[in-house]
């Protein structure tokens, strides 16, 4: 009986181990082309009045800044800094939202990496390592 316990136990470890390693290759196949997305990645904002454009990288690091002849006609450079800070940070938002949908598609669904992308929670990345210890104690 004994014996047939342990082989069914394998039998459950050999089959969790081949998911887990499946998920790897599936990830580490997909990583040179992810590096390649998020090297093409650009997300451009415009100001609400458009008289502001900005564009960022994937990791929000602005690329360029175009600024319409019409704002020389408000000469006020306090606004147009405002209008252009508002603009970067609003593109560099965008930014991280698009690497975050990127690299959460090729991560294994449920993994705590994905969830930590979204929140920035530190928790939810040693949350599966947490529960099985509790387990195990």
């Amino acid at each position: 009986m004994a014996e047939s316990v342990d082989r069914d136990a394998n039998r459950a470890l050999r089959a969790r181990f081949d998911e887990v390693y499946g998920n790897y290759q599936r990830l580490r196949s997909g990583l040179d082309e992810l590096q390649a997305r998020l090297a093409e990645l650009r997300v451009t904002e415009r100001s609400e009045d458009g008289q502001v454009t900005a564009t960022v990288g994937a990791r929000g690091d602005l690329i360029s800044v175009e600024i319409h002849p019409s704002v020389y006609h408000d000469r006020d450079a306090k606004a147009l800094s405002r209008k252009i800070t508002t603009t970067v940070h609003r593109a560099g938002a965008a930014a991280v939202s698009a690497t975050q949908e990127l690299v959460a598609g090729y991560l294994p669904a449920g993994s705590g990496a994905v969830d930590f992308l979204r929140t920035g929670d530190f928790g939810s990345l040693l949350g599966r390592a947490d529960s099985a210890l509790r387990r195990g104690e």
